[in-house]
């Protein structure tokens, strides 16, 4: 029985990004597709004009209870002043534990250009958000009673804030948020539950290339401040304007862990790392969006050999002023 147990705490481990991420909304990889407001607050009404996404997220379709998400989220700058606005619901399921939440977002954005042509704009944002966390041990069988299971689905509502800011200058940017910075802290289970679930997450990118061609390499690391686990995603974009009204895009991201687990696999030890590739796929028409993008887990001990997929639905509305002369896709479309 070793060798099993060893295979489970290294399963454990492995998924412990996408299992810690269930205390208020996971980062995925739906950023990417036009939706940094997402998992940046800073990001609401950066641009002028406003953004609607609608997205879809399932693992494992031939696993019970597979983790899903879906996520209806809206922002955009109050008319031409310096504030914007924003809204998040989510809800977000794995196995027999389920959250909802909603997030409200202020962000205020500072113009240093010279004149309305060049991109170099500071942004600040603080999203509060609610969120109601669900345990159903309705299904739960002993053979010998359990005074800890109550047989009901259990429900505890607390809240939480992220803050963070952005810049942009010209096809350069940053971002720098902090995800449950002031939590009130779960209590679902029985178990005493830590309250600091702090992530931080740190993304810088850069645009090159012509009008019709081109290429957005980025970078975002996560760090939990708890359990002091870090991630980091390499991104690589590639944008293709067919014309004035339609924009091709596609690109891919690796996932990888800086921490991971030892198992044995019978003839020695070895080490796993959490690593995920994740190819997308997108096309802007006009005001509308729609991007799907997958993700596969490699390495010799996984779960399953399904990956996860994700659909993406935008819309952008609202007066839009003409666009800065800087190749800066978040926030000229």
């Amino acid at each position: 029985m070793q060798p099993v147990k060893r295979l489970i705490s290294v399963f454990a481990v492995l998924i412990s990004s996408f299992s810690f991420s269930q205390e208020g909304l996971p980062v995925y990889f739906d950023y990417l597709t036009d939706n940094y407001y997402l998992i940046h607050p800073s990001m609401a009404g950066a641009a002028y004009g406003g953004k609607i996404r609608l997205t879809a997220r399932q693992q494992w379709f031939d696993v019970d209870a597979a983790p899903n998400l879906q996520t209806l989220s809206a922002n955009a700058r109050l008319g031409e002043s310096k504030s914007g606005l924003g809204a998040i619901l989510f809800n977000d399921a794995n196995g027999y534990h389920s959250q909802t939440g909603l997030k409200f977002t202020y962000a205020h954005h500072l113009l240093f250009s010279r004149n309305e042509v060049d991109l170099n704009q500071l942004s600040f944002g603080l999203s509060v958000g609610f969120i109601q966390s669900t345990l159903d041990e309705s299904e739960f069988v002993s053979i010998v009673p359990d005074p800890i299971i109550t047989n009901t689905a259990n429900s505890v509502t607390y809240y939480n804030v992220d803050f963070g800011f952005s810049y942009h200058y010209l096809d350069t940017y940053a971002h720098v948020t902090v995800k449950n910075a002031l939590g009130s802290g779960r209590d679902l289970y029985t178990a005493q539950e830590f309250d600091n679930l702090r992530r931080y997450l740190i993304s810088v990118g850069h645009v090159f290339g012509k009008r019709e061609w081109q290429f957005e390499p980025s970078v975002l690391l996560q760090i939990t401040e708890f359990t002091q686990e870090k991630t980091v995603d390499i991104n690589g974009k590639v944008y293709k304007e067919l014309n004035d009204d339609t924009l091709l895009w596609g690109g891919l991201s690796y996932r990888r862990s800086f921490d991971g687990a030892e198992f044995n696999t019978g003839s020695g030890i070895q080490q796993q790392k959490l690593q995920l590739l994740t190819p997308l796929l997108g096309i802007n028409y006009k005001r509308f969006l729609f991007a799907y993008n997958y993700s596969y887990q490699t390495g010799d001990v996984r779960f399953d050999n399904g990956g996860f997929h994700q659909i993406t639905l935008g819309y952008d509305f609202g007066e839009r002023r003409d666009p800065y002369d800087c190749k800066c896709p978040a926030i000229n479309r």
